[in-house]
């Protein structure tokens, strides 16, 4: 017997919001974000990466 769990359901993608990184850091590497009253760094890597940090 084995057990399966029910994969999760998708959102179609054009109902959530989009934003380019791009726009976010007005074309540099940085961006801000405030969550609940947390501020988190965006960041651009050179390698065309993101990183969200603390």
């Amino acid at each position: 017997m084995s057990f399966h769990s029910t994969p999760p359901r998708q959102t179609p993608a054009t109902t959530l919001p989009t934003y380019a990184a791009r726009d976010l850091t007005k074309g540099g590497d940085l961006a801000q974000i405030v969550l609940d009253q947390q501020t988190y760094t965006l960041r651009i890597t050179r390698a065309g990466k993101l990183i969200l940090t603390k």
